[in-house]
């Protein structure tokens, strides 16, 4: 046995899913690291073209290797988003069940840092709302930060206990919770994840995932779908769950055709048969990860939006012209001291979330109203509604960096006032040029060191 991995997780898994233990550990012996990109649709860049695609997502790339994403402008344009290449099956999922053929209300409760947010955001119907709640208020602000990098204004970003989600009754079509757990199917990547695991550990994330989903189903609407998720390898925090969530919740099985190739196993769980699908870095060129999808078959009463109150101001909208671009559909709305934007069928669940949640981030924020202008938010700098005329500077790689250090810049400009600083055509932010000088308005808290 491995003094590497911990020796009853192999027994386990060589009882329970007859694995080859010494492949398994021969893997995360070996010290290999697979880095995996997924290329934002809205802002696609072609510098991953001709590397191997991950099989099971089509804008899913592997790469050669693992290169300073830092020094990287497009990363930070949000031209693509680092995730580990076994969870991109989501995308699979949603296709695979036609979730994406119309607008859905979309949950994803445990979000941060963002890779399942930012998938399920350029994967399902353009006219969905997408909400993405964060647990812990230390990570909620990197996953705000990266939807705003993604760039699309069909988003909230919530910061709260999965059992607030009860005041929304019936509210969402589509639940992904990727819930908390012990790590293991992280082992190769995460040393520390070794010696934290433990068979307590293990049972402890079970009830805690028990009683995330118990807190939070409610939420789902009837025949509403479920996807929960795990980087867990033990059966009592995967399969498990699925024949509780049968037994307890109202749940239906769904069976998602995968390609033999792939090396992804499918499982059944021991008493409802659930399918279960596992990776395994030494069947595939991933990371351990498991997922089991379910509709809900119990019947749910629904949220009532005749409790919310319709705000009957109406907005000058002439304060956005120019900046945003003519063919989006959007609802300007007065939020704190800024003026944000959602989809414009989407103001009423907009309200009805703002009712009963705390809200971190929604939609897009185009800016704060000036004495003489719109001072423009970098949100908008980011999005992909803004107007394709505003003024642009094109910079080169050496100082794309020095924008993104929040250094000063030396840079002709064609005329006075806001403009986007550009990396390959991708916008990383807002310069304002004044006669003598051009001030870098990259926000302080975003700004890399120098490395």
């Amino acid at each position: 046995m491995s003094n590497f991995l911990p020796s009853k997780l192999v027994s386990a898994l060589k009882h329970d899913f007859n694995i080859d233990a010494e492949e398994f550990i021969g893997v995360h012996e070996s010290g290999e690291q697979i880095t995996s990109v997924r290329i934002n649709p809205a802002k696609k860049t072609n510098q991953f073209e001709n590397l191997p695609k991950v099989p099971w997502c089509q804008t899913g790339y592997y790469l050669d290797e693992r290169p300073s994403f830092t020094l990287d402008p497009l990363f930070h344009a949000g031209a693509y988003y680092v995730q580990e290449a076994s969870s991109m099956f989501i995308s699979h999922i949603i296709q695979t069940l036609h979730l994406s053929q119309e607008p859905l209300l979309a949950l994803d409760l445990c979000a941060a840092p963002g890779g399942k947010s930012t998938l399920l955001n350029s994967i399902l119907h353009p006219d969905s709302l997408l909400v993405a709640n964060e647990i812990i208020k230390t990570r909620v602000n990197v996953l705000a930060n990266n939807l705003t990098k993604w760039g699309n204004y069909n988003t909230i970003v919530t910061n709260n206990d999965p059992s607030s989600f009860n005041r929304l009754p019936g509210f969402f079509d589509l639940l992904l919770v990727d819930a908390p757990c012990s790590g293991s199917g992280m082992f190769r990547k995460d040393n520390h994840a070794i010696d934290e695991w433990s068979t307590d550990a293990v049972n402890l994330c079970s009830q805690r995932q028990q009683r995330i989903l118990a807190d939070s189903l409610s939420t789902l609407k009837e025949n509403g779908i479920l996807l929960y998720s795990t980087c867990s390898y033990s059966i009592e925090e995967n399969e498990q769950i699925a024949d509780w969530l049968i037994d307890e919740h109202g749940m239906k099985t769904l069976h998602i055709p995968i390609d033999a190739s792939w090396g992804i196993e499918e499982t059944k769980s021991p008493r409802h048969k659930c399918h279960g699908y596992r990776f395994y870095p030494n069947k595939l060129k991933g990371e351990g990860f498991f997922i089991s999808c379910f509709i809900k078959t119990a019947s749910q009463h629904t949220f009532s939006r005749k409790k919310v109150k319709s705000d009957s101001k109406a907005f000058d909208k002439s304060i956005l012209n120019n900046w945003l671009s003519e063919d989006i559909n959007i609802s300007p709305i007065n939020f704190k001291d800024d003026i944000l934007i959602i989809p414009e069928r989407s103001e009423l669940d907009f309200k009805s979330i703002q009712h009963v949640l705390y809200l971190k981030k929604a939609g897009t924020i185009i800016g704060k109203k000036g004495q003489k202008e719109l001072i423009p938010n970098h949100e908008l700098a980011l999005s992909n509604a803004k107007s394709n005329h505003i003024q642009r500077l094109d910079l080169s790689l050496e100082e794309a960096l020095q924008y993104l250090r929040k250094a000063e810049l030396t840079l002709p400009s064609r005329s006075n006032g806001w403009a986007l600083a550009c990396y390959q055509g991708f916008a990383l932010g807002w310069v304002k040029a004044l006669s003598h000088r051009i001030n870098n308005y990259y926000p302080k808290e975003w700004r890399i060191l120098n490395l």
